[in-house]
This record gives structure tokens, C-alpha cells and sequence, in this order.
């Protein structure tokens, strides 16, 4: 089965990755410190564990909203603990509080506050990829506020990105092509893609820039401001009170505003999401910890996905480990690399620490460089929830998910910059289309985050790529699938290869793919079935069948249609405008080579 279109993106949303940083002038280096065993790892750290040594000598500063805000050992304890509680739970993880409230009747009647100052047409709540929005919104005329819970700026550590993806937001006016050209911190080729000395596929210009967070985020938020967007920073969500003509936002400061529409912009963790997916514990997971090390000799190429090792026992499961590496922008010799599986949350599932453990042992040799050498200048660790019902349908009226809170993301890449950035025009206009014509209702919400079957699809390649407790999987059939995956694509081409390797599933590609697979080695479809089961299996082929469609309807009905579109009411003109969308970006041919 296909499932080459893994792009681990960690930049994501919400709790995401976590990096804690080095102090630069006190030279400190974090090599020489002796690695312990899995059974030291087991108990409850007696002795400080390697990693807790290392991020104690890290200096922390002031955190950052989004993934990779800055953070102490002492957080990674608490993302342990949490990710202990998520994986103990069976089906719903806490109750969950409520912060959004439906009211039948004017705000009048129920606000006894004032709400003549601060009042807006769209308020962006969650600002790291929110501004992105708001300023493209901003571009179109709307009164736009940002809400961020810190103060809004980039994180150290690079978005890996392609270039093509990076122009899209050339396209809505958001950056210049001169201003990409500033953001884009560092660029590499070829891109290695390998799994366990079977063999490996090289390519060009795939995720080969590494872009500024620091920078791209105070580009854009110079210009949103500039433009007469508010942002309030240090302000919390507490309290969202949804009325007949506008909702008001309550925030834990004491403050209140109001917008005609709200975009939940708050990641994976969003307080809002919890209350709509009800606690509901995640269908899958994937773990994630690296850091960006200072001394690497050859530094001019990435590793798009790279698999030394089968399936192993880590803690009391099974996991496979994957890596991604990619040079850094701050320096020649700087160099990113993650460790990162996916998992089922179950009891006894390795915790982060855990994997740190793995990777301070297994990086240096899958570098080919002594620990002892580098100097390590930042230590990241994350978790990824996906669900399976993805994107997320609007619950309220006046409410809308936005990026990783939207589920819109795969739920294999974890991609929240690259998915914004492809979906960033078709969601900007299709905003601007629903505040401008008042059709902000839930319904019509909804088809701004439309089922996707390209997205529903990716759901069986993270199960295929996720180890089992099944004994009889042999440890070596997540990198065999790989393989045998990327060589079919790539004795098909750039047409085939491509679209996949930028997070894309299209219904040929995937077709051709499979019919390839199952021609070369027909051994490894019985194995498929064992790994991710009859009913996930039967699930897919429903959300493929739909792929079909839906490319037919986007390459054949949208011509016939589109012409005629622009003569309908405004609602049905709004509609159709969002059908002929969710055609195109659910079978992927918004993606053009």
C-alpha cells in the first residue's frame, strides 16, 4: 500500500515541539556524558538520566507560543506525565471544560458589558500560524484582531520547507518574493530518502529550505499591523459566548471583544477542540525529539525520511524509529535532527524521555559523528495527535477551526506550515466569502474544513507505519513496505514521486503505485492485512473510492460548472464555490509540477 508521502514537518500548532537551548558563550558541550542502558531507563531515575543532565545545562528563556516554544526538563517531565495520562485512558480522557456557549437571542440582552470598542469582523484566536490568516484576511478588507497567550514570535529552530509550498504566500499577498528570499534561512540538496541498507532514493528541491520562524512571523506581523490588524498578546481564551449577531471573546485578563466571526487558531491542544471532540482520546500519535547540534563536517544535504533500524522494544512496546536531518540556517556546521515513531496510545507506551535516552545513543551513529565533537544548541521533543474524523466540521455557528486545530494537516506529516500554506488562499477567500455575506452559520462553517479523501486516506499509512504487538509481523515490514513503495514510485517518475514526497495523495499516482507494488512483490500484501487489520483495510477502500470521485468530479464536472457558478444566488454561489474547492484539494490536484 502506498504510503510514501510521509513529511515529518515538526511545526506544528499547540503543544508541539519543545526546544530548550544552550547556553552559546558558555561553551558547554554536551558530549562524554555515558549513556545508560534500557533498564536504567526503566526505573525511576535514580541518578539524573543523560538527557536530564543535558537539559539542565541548557539555558531557558522566555517561552513561545506554537510548537517549539522554549522549555525546561522540568516541562518535559510534565508532557511525560501527560502522555502517560492520554495513553492510560480507554476512550475519553477527562471531562472536558466548557468555554463555548450557544446563546438564542442579541448579545444585548445577556452582556452587561459595553462591547462598543473592540469590536471586529474576524478575531484570530492563537497567533503563531494565526497571523497568517489574519493578515490574509486583513489583505481583503476585514477588521482583523490576533489573541496570542505569549508574546508573538518565531522560534529559533527552522520550518523545513519547498519552495513551491513557500509561494503560495507570495500568492495572497501575505510575503513578498523579495521577503521569502529574506525568511528562507538556509537551502540544501539532494534530499536522501532510505530504509535499512535496502537501498536509497535521492531527489532535488523536496522540504530544501529552512525558514525563520523569528523572521517570517515578524515580516508578517509588521505588515498585519500595518495594515490596521490588532494583536493582544499575553491574553487567554477563557470564555466564548456566541450570540444571534456577533460573539463575544472573554479573556482570563479581564478583557472582552467581539468579532462577527472567531478562527480557533490554538492548535492540536485547543481548549475549544476539547470541548467539541467531547475528551475523546486521539486514534493515533506520533512522537518526536531531536535537537540542532553545532560541528557536523558534511552538511549540505537533508534526509526526507531515513530508517536504520526494524521494529524494537522500547520500554514495555514495540516501536520503529524513524529520522529526519536537514542543516540549520544558524551556522555552516548546524545541523536538525529528529528521532520520531508512530504510535497507538496504549499503557506502556515509551515515554519522550525515553526516546531522548535512544537518541543521544543512536544519533552519532547515524550521523557518523562522536557526540563528543558537537556542541548541542537545542534539544526538541513533541507530541502529535491525529484523529481518524479529520478535518474538523464547525460544532458552532460564528466558530471555525483553523490549521492544526482544524485537522486539515495529514495525520502522517504533522505538517501545520506546509498544510497552511496550501490551503492559505483557498481558505483566506472562502472566509472573506462567509463574513461578507453573513453566512456564518455552522453548515456553512463546515464547508470551509470539507471531507477530504485524500486526508481521510493517509489514516491506513500511519497504521502501516506504526509497529504492532503482533508477533507474527516480522520486524523488518515497515522498512520493506517503504522500500518497495519508493522504488515503485520512483521507477515511475516525477509525476508519481513528487506529488507524494510533498505530502500529497493523488488517485493516478496512487493507483499506478499500488498496481506496481502488487506486480514486484505480491508477498508483502498478505503481511498488509496482518498490520493494519480487515476493518481499517475496508475503511480505506471507502475514503479510495472516494478519491476516484472525486478527482473524475474536479477534472470533468468543474470545467462544466465553474462558468456558470458566478450567475448563482450568493448562498448558492458560496456553496458551490466550496464544493468545487473540496473536488480539487481532496484529490490532491491542487498540487501541479
Amino acid at each position: 500500500m502506498e504510503v510514501v508521502h510521509i513529511l515529518p514537518r515538526f511545526h506544528v500548532d499547540g503543544f508541539g515541539l519543545s526546544t530548550s537551548r544552550c547556553m552559546s558563550k558558555s561553551g558547554w558541550r554536551c558530549g562524554g556524558v555515558r549513556a545508560q542502558s534500557s533498564s536504567v531507563q526503566k526505573q525511576a531515575y535514580a541518578t539524573p538520566s543523560r538527557t536530564q543532565r543535558i537539559m539542565e545545562s541548557v539555558a531557558v528563556s522566555g517561552e513561545v507560543g506554537g510548537a517549539g516554544g522554549t522549555y525546561s526538563y522540568n516541562a518535559l517531565k510534565r508532557l511525560d506525565r501527560l502522555w502517560t495520562s492520554i495513553c492510560s485512558a480507554d476512550s475519553v480522557l477527562e471531562e472536558p471544560k466548557q468555554v463555548v456557549f450557544d446563546y438564542h437571542g442579541l448579545s444585548k440582552n445577556f452582556e452587561t458589558t459595553s462591547l462598543e470598542v473592540d469590536m471586529f469582523d474576524v478575531l484570530v484566536c492563537g497567533g503563531t500560524l494565526g497571523i497568517f490568516i489574519a493578515t490574509a484576511l486583513t489583505l481583503k478588507g476585514l477588521r482583523v484582531a490576533v489573541v496570542e497567550r505569549n508574546q508573538l514570535k518565531g522560534r529559533e529552530q527552522e520550518w523545513n520547507i519547498s519552495k513551491k509550498e513557500l509561494m503560495e504566500l507570495a500568492e495572497t499577498g501575505v510575503l513578498t518574493e523579495d521577503e521569502i528570499e529574506q525568511v528562507t534561512a538556509v537551502q540544501f540538496n539532494p534530499n536522501r530518502c532510505g530504509f535499512e541498507s535496502k537501498g536509497e532514493i535521492w531527489v532535488e528541491d523536496i522540504l530544501n529550505l529552512g525558514v525563520s520562524p523569528v523572521k517570517i512571523i515578524d515580516i508578517v506581523k509588521a505588515r498585519f499591523q500595518s495594515l490596521g490588524g490588532v494583536i493582544f498578546e499575553g491574553c487567554c481564551l477563557s470564555r466564548l459566548n456566541i450570540y444571534d449577531d456577533t460573539a463575544v471573546v472573554h479573556l482570563s485578563e479581564g478583557k472582552i471583544l467581539s468579532g462577527r466571526l472567531i478562527i480557533d487558531a490554538m492548535g492540536n491542544f485547543s481548549p475549544v477542540v476539547k470541548q467539541i471532540r467531547q475528551g475523546r482520546k486521539p486514534d493515533g500519535f506520533c512522537l518526536v525529539v531531536g535537537s540542532c547540534c553545532r560541528g557536523f563536517k558534511d552538511n549540505t544535504t537533508s534526509d526526507v525520511i531515513y530508517s536504520s533500524s526494524s521494529v524494537k522494544m522500547v520500554g514495555e512496546s514495540k516501536a520503529h524509529y524513524f529520522w529526519e536531518a536537514f542543516p540549520a540556517g544558524s551556522g555552516p556546521s548546524d545541523r536538525t535532527t529528529y528521532l520520531f515513531t508512530y504510535i497507538d496510545p496504549q499503557p506502556g507506551s515509551p515515554k519522550l524521555e525515553e526516546l531522548l535516552e535512544d537518541y543521544w545513543e543512536l544519533m552519532p551513529n547515524y550521523q557518523g559523528v562522536s557526540l563528543d565533537d558537537l556542541e548541542i544548541l537545542r534539544v526538541a521533543y513533541g507530541i502529535f495527535p491525529t484523529y481518524r474524523d479529520s478535518p474538523l466540521p464547525s460544532a458552532f455557528r460564528r466558530l471555525l477551526q483553523f490549521g492544526d486545530a482544524s485537522g486539515i494537516q495529514s495525520p502522517v506529516s504533522f505538517g501545520g506550515f506546509g498544510s497552511l500554506t496550501r490551503h492559505l488562499k483557498r481558505l483566506s477567500s472562502g472566509i472573506h466569502e462567509a463574513v461578507s455575506e453573513n453566512l456564518l452559520d455552522s453548515y456553512s462553517l463546515s464547508m470551509l474544513n470539507p471531507y477530504m479523501p485524500n486526508l481521510s486516506s493517509a489514516w491506513l499509512f500511519q497504521r502501516a507505519m506504526s509497529a504492532k504487538k503482533e508477533p507474527n509481523i516480522p520486524p523488518t515490514f515497515i522498512n520493506e513496505l517503504l522500500h518497495v513503495n519508493f522504488q515503485s514510485m520512483q521507477r515511475l517518475g516525477d509525476p508519481v514521486l513528487r506529488p507524494f514526497l510533498q505530502d500529497v495523495i493523488q488517485f493516478g499516482p496512487l493507483v499506478k503505485t499500488l498496481g506496481l507494488v502488487m506486480l514486484t512483490k505480491p508477498q508483502i500484501i498478505p503481511l498488509i492485512f496482518k498490520q493494519v487489520g480487515i476493518p481499517v483495510l475496508l475503511d480505506w477502500s471507502g475514503h479510495f473510492f472516494m478519491l476516484g470521485s472525486y478527482t473524475f468530479l474536479s477534472s470533468v464536472i468543474d470545467p462544466i460548472l465553474r462558468p456558470l457558478v458566478n450567475t448563482f444566488p450568493a448562498k448558492a454561489k458560496y456553496e458551490w464555490n466550496r464544493r468545487l474547492e473540496a473536488w480539487q484539494y481532496g484529490a490532491g490536484l491542487d498540487y501541479k509540477l
